[in-house]
Parts: C-alpha cells; sequence; structure tokens
C-alpha cells in the first residue's frame, strides 16, 4: 500500500451518495496505523527544520503547535473509535481531492518512497476539516503582527487565510476558517 492510495480510497467513497464521518475515519485510520514511531520523528525533524526560517519571537510556538497538532494527531486518528454518523460535505471533499494530489507531489522529498511526511499532511487536513470541523491552523496559533487564530460565535477566523488565496498548493484553501474581517 502506497501513501498516495489514499486519494484512490477517497474516490471509491465519494461515489456513495453519502459519506459518513465514520466513513471516512475507517479510510483515515487504515493509513494513519501505518505511520511508524520513525516517520513521526522524520516528520517532527523536517517540521523543525522548517521552522528555522520562522521570525525567532515565534519559532518555539509555531514548533509547539504544528507538533503537537500535526504529527501526533496521528495517535489520535488511530485510536478514534467514536461513533460519527454525521454526513460530510462530499461537494468539499471532492473539492479538496486536487489539492491533496498537489500535496503529495509538493510535500515529497525527492525520490524517497518511504516519505510519509505528504501522507501525514493529508491525514492531519482532512480529520481536522471533515471529522474535528476546525481549522488547520488550531485555535491560538499566532503568526506575525501578533495575530491569531480565534473563534467566535462558532464561526473560526485566520488572520492570514485571504494571503493564500491565489497559492493553488495551499492548504489554507481546505481549511474552513474564515478572513479575520477588517485585517
Amino acid at each position: 500500500m502506497k501513501s498516495e492510495d489514499i486519494l484512490i480510497e477517497l474516490n471509491k467513497i465519494m461515489l456513495n451518495n453519502i459519506v459518513t464521518k465514520n466513513d471516512l475515519m475507517v479510510i483515515l485510520k487504515k493509513y494513519a496505523r501505518n505511520i511508524s514511531p520513525y516517520d513521526l520523528m522524520l516528520a517532527s525533524a523536517r517540521m523543525r527544520e522548517d521552522g528555522k526560517y520562522v521570525q525567532s519571537q515565534y519559532r518555539e510556538k509555531y514548533l509547539e503547535i504544528y507538533i503537537k497538532y500535526f504529527i501526533m494527531r496521528m495517535k489520535e486518528v488511530a485510536d478514534n473509535n467514536e461513533d460519527m454518523v454525521e454526513k460530510i460535505d462530499l461537494n468539499k471533499l471532492d473539492e479538496s481531492l486536487p489539492l491533496l494530489k498537489n500535496t503529495f507531489e509538493n510535500e515529497k522529498l525527492s525520490d524517497d518512497i518511504d516519505d510519509k511526511f505528504p501522507l501525514i499532511y493529508v491525514i492531519t487536513s482532512l480529520y481536522t476539516t471533515f471529522i474535528l470541523e476546525e481549522p488547520i491552523h488550531p485555535v491560538g496559533s499566532e503568526f506575525p503582527g501578533n495575530l491569531k487564530v480565534t473563534k467566535e460565535n462558532n464561526t473560526f477566523y485566520c488572520p492570514v487565510k485571504d494571503n493564500q488565496k491565489d497559492n493553488p498548493n495551499a492548504i489554507c484553501h481546505l481549511c474552513l476558517a474564515e478572513q479575520t474581517p477588517n485585517i
């Protein structure tokens, strides 16, 4: 089983008229269980390397949030046994597939067939968006200018969402947060 096979399975379940959170979780759990502690260590090291480009005053918060909510979500996904019969928005899931395919292409390190980072990225994005119904950057995530992801009246706001609207590869297109008003 290759990491990219998750896209084939997502396409298959979308042939159904109704897809529930349980249906999606079966797929996410299957692939999350194929991610080893070693894969998580490599992904964490990669994020730490990428984090060196983040402004120093935000770097530790960035790493803490990304490692906790991005990397460590794999255990949460694998261990999730909740019964979730709520329907998933098939149009939104369908719209996400090209973006998820791009994630595999853009995040993979050269020809390293064992690189699980793109799979972790995809699982986390799908789980956060469709299962938890939360923004990809958790509430409280800080951005330069002391701007943060917030939640007000059951709506999530991100201060940098519009900054990525012209980037077709940005996972922000999948995120359910709205642009923070007046920024």
